[in-house]
């Protein structure tokens, strides 16, 4: 008897992915089921949809939409559907997309090969699962869906924070550190399948341990995790900038391993929208922070994200908000609208910003971080950077040097006379830049 062919569509962030590749990784351990790449050829198609905000959830009820005409017009028989979408609006799912087969939460992929399995042996009833947790934690073996030197590795799930805005923590429930050995053990599987650069996630990636061990111990797991023969960067994203403490600042100082770049989400300066975002830092705060930062670690490339027509953001707010970017003058910089997200406090708050004027100021800010970005990449001529290689494209070379996180930032593009191995570290000498990019040529090789 063949085997069921399973695609999956995974959509938003790098903590989706990983869900993702625990799916196809139960997929890849199962004698009844095979993945395909290709959903056209596929028997059962999964969407793991993402529900953060208004774009990510058009995007993933498009993509429902379209994976369902596959079972008119291709070979699909069941379509799935998981992920924070489902969790948070299974109901209306429901409701609304009857030809949705199967539909599950984002805690019970232990669940799914069985579900599949009996709504193929029945074939006339969906199911639908929706469990909600505060200690569950996917984990498991994983296909990864990134290059494959590179992976991301999840070291918490859920939040405490709750910020006005945000519906993460009804979603994926509250703050809790996976054990430390199980990461280490999951990171020594990752290197001796291939990879070399390790990114750490969570949704605040600094609280690491403090509900398990009473402490923060970000730090020692970095520490532990470059230990690992094999693993030669190791990167951390999502660091809350009030959370940011002194051992970890040291160990990014010290540890050659730990790429020098830190990803601090700010969300605004204003102390007046801080307050009202329900966010705990302030500017006097954020902006000791930083300059600890860049005092303590030689050349660290910060990474922040900004929302922008916040209710209730006066113009007073947003000029302050340009200023301090102008004034701090960040590696790489993200910009948000605000998304009105029911179920939040924000989202009955006065004063909701017009979206003419929400998107005036992202388009403003956009520009501002344009020019910061070309004026550093201006300085980075003549500098030489290990470049980790990610392929080739028209001839050159291309690959990302500590400071650019995967997907999010920029790339380095390398003329070599060399045969260069996907995965590898080599020198490069930058030349030239763009805003975003830089151009360079291979100085030696080297690991």
């Amino acid at each position: 008897m063949s085997k069921i062919k399973i695609g999956l569509v995974s959509l938003g962030c790098d903590k989706n992915r990983i869900d993702s590749e625990i799916i196809l990784g139960k997929v890849n351990s199962s004698l009844d089921f095979e993945i395909v790449n290709d959903p056209k050829t596929a028997d059962v198609i999964i969407v793991n949809t993402c529900g953060f905000i208004e774009s990510a959830k058009q995007e993933s009820i498009n993509t429902i939409l379209e994976m369902n005409e596959y079972k008119t017009k291709h070979n699909c028989q069941v379509l799935v559907v998981t992920g924070c979408l489902s969790q948070r609006y299974q109901d209306e799912l429901k409701e609304a997309m009857p030809e949705i087969d199967i539909m599950l939460g984002v805690n019970d992929y232990d669940k799914l090969m069985d579900m599949i399995a009996a709504f193929l042996n029945k074939r006339s009833v969906s199911m639908n699962l929706r469990g909600y947790s505060d200690t569950n934690i996917n984990e498991g073996e994983r296909v990864l869906t990134t290059k494959p030197h590179t992976a991301y590795i999840r070291i918490a799930e859920g939040c405490d924070n709750f910020c006005t805005y945000c519906i993460i923590p009804k979603i994926r429930g509250k703050y809790r550190s996976r054990q430390m050995e199980n990461i280490l053990r999951e990171a020594e599987t990752l290197a001796k399948n291939g990879v070399k650069e390790l990114i750490l996630v969570a949704q605040d990636t600094t609280r690491y341990g403090i509900d398990l061990y009473g402490t923060k111990r970000l730090h020692e797991l970095m520490d532990a995790v470059s230990a690992i023969d094999g693993i030669e960067w190791i990167r951390v994203l999502y660091c809350y900038p009030e959370e940011i403490y002194g051992e970890l600042i040291d160990t990014m100082a010290s540890n050659p391993k730990i790429c020098r770049y830190l990803d601090i989400p700010l969300q605004h300066i204003s102390d007046r929208v801080l307050k009202m975002m329900g966010r705990r830092g302030r500017k006097a705060e954020i902006t000791r922070t930083i300059e600890l930062l860049r005092d303590k670690i030689e050349n660290v490339c910060l990474r922040t994200s900004i929302i922008v027509g916040f209710p209730g953001e006066t113009d007073e707010d947003f000029r302050e908000l340009c200023d301090f970017i102008s004034e701090m003058k960040f590696d790489n910089l993200g910009v948000f609208m605000y998304s009105q997200e029911e179920d939040t406090p924000a989202a009955i708050m006065n004063d909701q910003v017009n979206d003419e004027t929400k998107l005036s100021r992202y388009n403003e800010l956009m520009s501002l971080q344009r020019k910061i970005s070309k004026e550093k990449n201006i300085g980075k001529i003549g500098r030489i950077y290990d470049v980790m290689i990610e392929g080739q494209k028209n001839r050159r070379w291309f690959g990302r040097s500590y400071e650019m996180s995967p997907e999010i930032d920029g790339l380095v593009y390398i003329d070599s006379k060399y045969n260069l191995e996907i995965g590898s570290i080599v020198k490069v000498k930058i030349t030239d830049s763009m805003e975003y990019d830089l151009l360079g040529v291979v100085f030696y090789e080297s690991r």
